[in-house]
């Protein structure tokens, strides 16, 4: 873990986190990793943000109770100063304007228009600080038929497509195992910040970023999406089979499962060759890579039934020999503690002094900077703790309505 002392690439960046759930919260964490301070404003009538009660995995407390640290709300809330504000109060929001005038960022996923009644818009903050960048994350975005409508991470799946293109074939739609579309709703989101802010410092000038859930998740539908634009042909649920790549799949072996990627046509010979597979990198029938996508059933079952009799680890062991890209299929424990991940510090632990381990275990950033460093400087705060601290740093006098 780098020192204190080691330069940051955000150091000096405010940001007023207004998010809550997982995209903006996505977004802000990763603006702390890299150096910014993050405010992260929560509501004291639900108490704080939505996940602090998504369990059922809590860290405990030293009395052995569960906190408001769900492990859900710590995936994406560490690097964060937590205050607790109320925004439907005069007080509440005199404070987040105060902030605001100090923040490079402001970051919220309200409903659009949601914040204008307290003043707290893009609109009524730009034009007092027009320098301000200020990021709106909604499910539908601030335009369309659909603005008004509610943006959970399985709506914009099921909107946006992807689940009709993940499952088996000849199973229901399927939604990804983890919140994918806020995820990745919240990387763009922190492409989107720092973009606007080159533009900023180099013109002083802030301006509106208006990201939806259900607009980025369209935007990574990638190849897939492509392959409809380019044919016009619906793409079709394959299970863990490639539209483009033919074998690329998961395949039974003797004791599990294990991965496939052949990617051209010399790894797919050099694949026969290593399983007696006698004759089929010649054939006309899967000589091409596009012979193979359209031989795709017969292929895939020829080399199912060599490998259904063979270990997994022998498999690997002779994939690995002649070059052709095959790897396990891990569970959770067996990935996050495997020696790479191990080795490129994928988990991080995080001191804090009030939980009966004293310590949180996290997932790391995947970043790797050769002068500034990720640093993991706050654990994910409890409810409103900070509350003093920000008053004193940004110099608010706290006002009672």
């Amino acid at each position: 873990m780098a020192g204190s002392d080691t330069p940051m690439a955000l150091d000096g960046l405010v940001v007023l986190d207004l998010s809550r759930i997982l995209a903006g919260p996505t977004a802000t964490q990763l603006l702390g990793d890299l150096g910014a301070t993050v405010v992260k404003v929560e509501n004291p009538k639900t108490g704080g943000d939505d996940t602090r009660s998504w369990g059922p995995n809590y860290a405990e407390g030293k009395d052995g109770t569960p906190t408001d640290l769900s492990a859900y709300f710590m995936a994406a809330n560490r690097n964060k100063l937590s205050i607790s504000v109320d925004l439907t109060t005069e007080a509440g929001q005199q404070t987040v304007r105060h902030l605001a005038a100090r923040a490079d960022v402001v970051i919220e996923n309200y409903k659009p228009g949601g914040l204008e009644k307290y003043g707290l818009d893009h609109a009524t903050l730009r034009a007092a600080h027009p320098g301000l960048l200020y990021c709106s994350i909604s499910g539908f975005g601030q335009t369309g038929p659909n603005r008004d409508q509610p943006g959970y991470d399985l709506m914009a799946q099921g909107y946006g497509g992807i689940m009709s293109l993940t499952g088996a074939p000849d199973g229901p739609p399927m939604k990804v195992g983890v919140g994918i579309a806020d995820v990745m709703c919240g990387m763009y989101a922190t492409i989107g910040i720092l973009a606007a802010l080159r533009h900023r410092d180099a013109t002083g000038e802030g301006q509106h970023i208006d990201l939806s859930l259900v607009d980025a998740q369209m935007a990574w539908l990638i190849n897939e999406g492509t392959n409809f634009l380019t044919s016009g042909k619906l793409p079709e649920r394959r299970g863990n089979a490639h539209p483009n790549i033919v074998p690329y799949d998961a395949f039974a072996c003797a004791d599990g499962h294990i991965l496939l990627a052949v990617g051209n046509d010399a790894q797919f010979a050099r694949f026969c060759d290593a399983f007696n597979l006698t004759g089929l990198a010649e054939s006309a029938d899967f000589n091409t890579n596009l012979a193979r996508i359209e031989n795709r059933v017969d292929l895939t079952g020829r080399i199912a039934t060599v490998l259904k009799d063979i270990s997994c680890a022998d498999v690997l062991i002779r994939c690995h020999a002649v070059k052709v890209p095959a790897g396990p299929i891990h569970t959770v424990a067996q990935a996050l503690q495997s020696d790479q991940a191990q080795a490129r510090g994928t988990v991080v632990a995080m001191e804090t002094p009030d939980t009966a381990k004293g310590a949180v275990e996290l997932l790391g950033n995947p970043l790797k900077f050769s002068r500034t460093p990720v640093q993991y400087r706050r654990p994910p705060p409890r409810f409103g703790q900070d509350t003093n601290t920000v008053f004193e740093m940004f110099d608010i006098t706290p006002k009672m309505d």
